[in-house]
């Protein structure tokens, strides 16, 4: 019970119509206090209801008291309570009015108090009513006491005065209410910007340029814009429910904008005359402007007239949103323009950030693909290759060996086929004989050196060190098509006979060291992965699959062999 007590409390403290009810309670008991202090202070002449409007004074400070306690304890909306207090209000002052000198009496200024209230609590149409009311009971009282009564003391021109001054006051807190419903009408509308997801392929979203067209109440919206590296003006519109996009070359509307406002929020009632163009260049600074500030073949294809513009200033787009055939366009609306281009702004950047994001993605997965084939069933095939010009050269001499080699190649041929048909079914190609966890990466390690050992006539000493903790597939996967690829590089184009492969795991990282007997690389000496990188020098598709995965690479190269010092995280997981 006490949360709840507690919630009404937080959410009567915020909601607009409790607020605007204690306001008006705590006004009323200030009116009805100091009104009966003035009347006992300095007692009304003449007295022929002195002791009414006593009695009636103080009744209203007891109401005003009442409504006061309830309005400030309670925590939820109470229309029937401000109703009710608001006609006993106007009766009242109704009442005080014509008790004391009619159209002449002070009371009168009291109306205003009944017509804000009305504007705090119903806006515009509060007002009216209010002042309706009003005007007729204060002109039925006046009639009343000149016509019936031949009151010697009735003013005409007081009366005139006070009627025309309650109307105009009515009016002018009647526009304040109106305006106050369309800022919070526009809030509304803001609050409710549709969200773009990362799936949506058109850009911009129907739905941008709909609540764009809402919020500014333009019957049109045009928007233009330009992204970095690509050679188009990108149009789209909004024209009373129909969507359309298309593209333009650049030098089509260029400029789209006059270069003198190219970066301002600006609007004009008709731009195909001289009427000024008003502009905001800064925070509460305006200034007139005058000229062509849209490209004439632009304005002619779309009939432009009317226009509020807006900037539009992004990580992936620069451009304008034009807002057409606008009417009763004010200064505010440069403002709320500014509002809307940040969400047209974001909601974009986040659809071609979402579409960049996928590209990237889509290539990376080709970079990984052409390297995981290279790595595997193109070396592979390779191997194949060589194997079946020495089956060609021993055919004749040693048909037994090359029967041998010629199964050998049937099976390597065979594995191959099924690893790409799991490549095809995963789009992940995986070595020969991989599992999963320390196991996987043991025996997939030692059946991919026993493969290569027998494709390419190498001899290979394995040594694994330090791996008694769980690896990943991913991890596994990734090492073996290290090795695999360090293995093949010395005994293609080193010439090793003999290569030493250590795997070892310390420190959040896992140590592979191979050394081989070869010729070594074309460059001689030592070079960190720095050195690399910079250089352009050492085996693409090994330093590209080592920084893929954040790794390091090292090479000593020598003419009596090369040692290959690779690190590489093991990360979350591995």
């Amino acid at each position: 019970m006490a949360d709840v007590e507690m919630t009404k409390r937080v959410v009567g403290d915020y909601a607009p119509r409790i607020r605007a009810e204690r306001l008006i309670a705590t006004s009323r008991v200030v009116l009805a206090g100091f009104s009966l202090l003035a009347v006992w202070l300095d007692p009304y002449t003449p007295t022929a209801h002195g002791q009414t409007l006593y009695i009636l004074l103080l009744g209203y400070v007891v109401f005003a008291l009442a409504v006061a306690a309830v309005v400030w304890l309670a925590h939820v909306p109470l229309a029937q309570l401000g109703l009710g207090s608001h006609v006993l209000d106007v009766s009242l002052f109704c009442v005080l009015t014509y008790l004391t000198e009619g159209p002449t009496s002070p009371f009168f200024t009291y109306f205003m108090f009944s017509i804000v209230g009305a504007t705090l609590r119903w806006h515009l149409r509060g007002a009216l009513w209010t002042a309706a009311v009003a005007l007729v009971a204060f002109n039925g009282i006046g009639v009343y006491g000149s016509e019936v009564m031949n009151d010697p003391a009735f003013e005409e021109n007081r009366f005139i005065i006070r009627s025309v001054y309650l109307a105009v006051m009515a009016g002018l807190l009647g526009y304040l209410g109106a305006y106050e419903d369309r800022r919070r009408r526009e809030m509304s509308a803001l609050a409710g910007w549709p969200w773009t997801t990362a799936r949506e392929q058109m850009v911009p979203h129907p739905e941008i340029l709909q609540s764009a067209a809402r919020i500014l109440a333009a019957p049109r919206v045009l928007l233009a814009w330009e992204e970095p590296d690509e050679p188009w003006l990108h149009l789209a519109t909004w024209n009373s429910g129909e969507y359309r996009t298309w593209r333009e070359a650049p030098e089509t509307f260029q400029p789209v904008v006059a270069e003198p406002l190219a970066g301002l929020t600006f609007l004009s009632k008709d731009v195909r005359g001289q009427a000024p163009v008003i502009l905001r260049q800064a925070p509460h600074e305006r200034r007139g402007w005058r000229g062509a500030p849209i490209h004439p073949a632009l304005q002619e294809r779309f009939g432009i007239a009317a226009v509020l513009c807006l900037p539009l200033h992004g990580e992936c787009l620069d451009g304008h949103l034009f807002a057409l055939d606008k009417r009763r366009m004010t200064g505010d609306d440069l403002l709320l323009g500014d509002v809307v281009a940040h969400q047209v702004v974001s909601s974009m950047d986040q659809s071609l950030l979402s579409r960049r994001l996928r590209q990237a993605a889509a290539a990376e997965e080709r970079i990984r693909l052409s390297r995981d084939l290279h790595d595997g069933v193109l070396q592979s095939l390779t191997g194949a290759a060589l194997q079946l010009q020495t089956v060609q050269r021993l055919w004749e001499a040693e048909p037994d060996g090359a029967r041998e080699r010629v199964g050998a190649i049937q099976r390597l041929i065979a594995e191959e086929q099924r690893n790409l048909r799991g490549f095809i079914r995963d789009s992940q190609l995986a070595p020969a004989g991989l599992t999963t966890g320390t196991e996987g990466l043991h025996a997939g390690l030692r059946e991919l050196v026993h493969r290569l050992e027998g494709l390419w006539g190498l001899r290979v000493m394995l040594q694994l060190d330090h791996l008694e903790e769980q690896a990943s597939d991913a991890l596994t996967y990734d090492l073996c098509l290290i090795v695999q690829e360090a293995l093949v590089n010395a005994a293609r184009h080193a010439a090793a006979s003999d290569v030493r492969v250590d795997v070892a795991s310390a420190d959040g990282q896992v140590h592979v060291v191979v050394t081989d007997n070869g010729r070594g690389f074309p460059f001689l000496g030592d070079y960190d992965h720095a050195a690399l990188m910079s250089l352009g020098i050492g085996p693409v598709m090994l330093k590209q699959r080592i920084k893929s995965l954040g790794g390091t690479l090292a090479i000593r190269s020598t003419p009596a062999g090369a040692r290959l010092d690779i690190r590489v995280p093991r990360g979350p997981g591995n």
